[in-house]
């Protein structure tokens, strides 16, 4: 039984891949920053302590791992002037660390990089990915686009656009593409990358199934939701603006609006292979992934018993 250091392991992602992980046969290690506290909520787990930040907590935490997966990043972490410096810092102790301990492959969920204004979010993102794949243990990036899923930052900003408001103002830049996906694709992306046969450092695109306009994925969520806004184009509305304007509206936090609202102002498209493709597998349509988001958002906890199910039997 393979043993699996986690990172990120109370995150969104992480709690949905933990259940995948464990019903997979993987013995998992939980890295967090604050073990007691984890512990207390889920004493069932093995929690250890590791912080990117100390680098000596690293060793101990992967000592006697065959591998890891890294989904730490510190955009909304209460760093928002200097998150990209700590991201790199964090990805070069992470590296370091992980080859002294004799790691077999490090598994790391990244962001689609558009070709044109790339935000800084997504810039970092990317320079983690290349810090990671420069370092002696064979690493696997993976590049999703926005994660549909009850839980996900930018799963609630949509949501919450899409059921509150009666109408909506639409700045030029949702008129840009991208290809979100479902939260079990994600999860399934990570454990399949997981047992690919070693071939070095590489990158796979973990795109959806279909290429939606931010527009078109306001009005899917919406009428998911049995509303049909009134929809109004203003050009003239900057990302800025917009940062504000949906702060005001949903349950994002200024300071994250305005990273996600830079990371689409171009259209985020796959450029490289996909892992689909490299697996033999297909996402869930949107629409399936959308109303399975908005079923597991009533569930008092998260994941939901149906997403934890669903997740057991992939």
């Amino acid at each position: 039984m393979a043993t699996i250091l986690l990172t990120g392991a109370t995150g969104f992602v992480g709690r949905h891949l933990l259940v995948a992980l464990k019903a997979a046969g993987y013995k998992v290690r939980c890295a967090t920053r604050s073990p007691a506290e984890a512990r207390k909520k889920a004493p069932e787990l093995d929690w250890i302590a590791a912080d990117l930040m100390q680098p000596d907590t690293l060793g101990p935490a992967l000592a006697g791992c065959d591998a890891a997966v890294f989904l730490v990043h510190a955009m909304g972490a209460g760093h928002e002037n200097d998150y990209p410096q700590r991201e790199r810092d964090g990805a070069a102790a992470f590296a370091a660390a992980a080859a002294r301990a004799g790691l077999r492959r490090i598994v790391y969920l990244g962001g689609v990089v558009p070709t044109t204004a790339v935000s800084r979010h997504l810039r970092s993102r990317q320079r983690t990915g290349e810090i990671l794949r420069a370092g002696a243990v064979e690493t696997i990036e993976l590049r999703a686009a926005m994660v549909i899923g009850a839980g996900s930052t930018s799963w609630i900003m949509v949501r919450d656009l899409a059921r509150r408001l009666p109408a909506m103002v639409l700045p030029r830049w949702l008129r840009n593409t991208s290809f979100p996906v479902a939260i079990e694709d994600v999860v399934r992306g990570l454990v399949a990358a997981l047992a690919l046969p070693a071939s070095g450092s590489r990158i796979y695109e973990l795109p959806g199934l279909e290429r939606l306009t931010h527009r078109e994925m306001l009005v899917r969520a919406a009428a998911a939701m049995g509303h049909h806004p009134w929809l109004l184009s203003v050009p003239i509305l900057t990302p800025r603006l917009s940062s504000y304007w949906i702060a005001l509206v949903t349950r994002t936090s200024l300071a994250m609006a305005k990273e996600l609202v830079e990371g689409v102002r171009a259209n985020l498209e796959p450029t490289g292979a996909s892992l689909w493709d490299e697996i033999h597998a297909q996402p869930m349509p949107i629409d399936e992934a959308i109303q399975r988001a908005l079923i597991d958002e009533s569930a008092p906890v998260v994941p939901s018993a149906a997403m934890r199910a669903r997740l057991a039997a992939m």
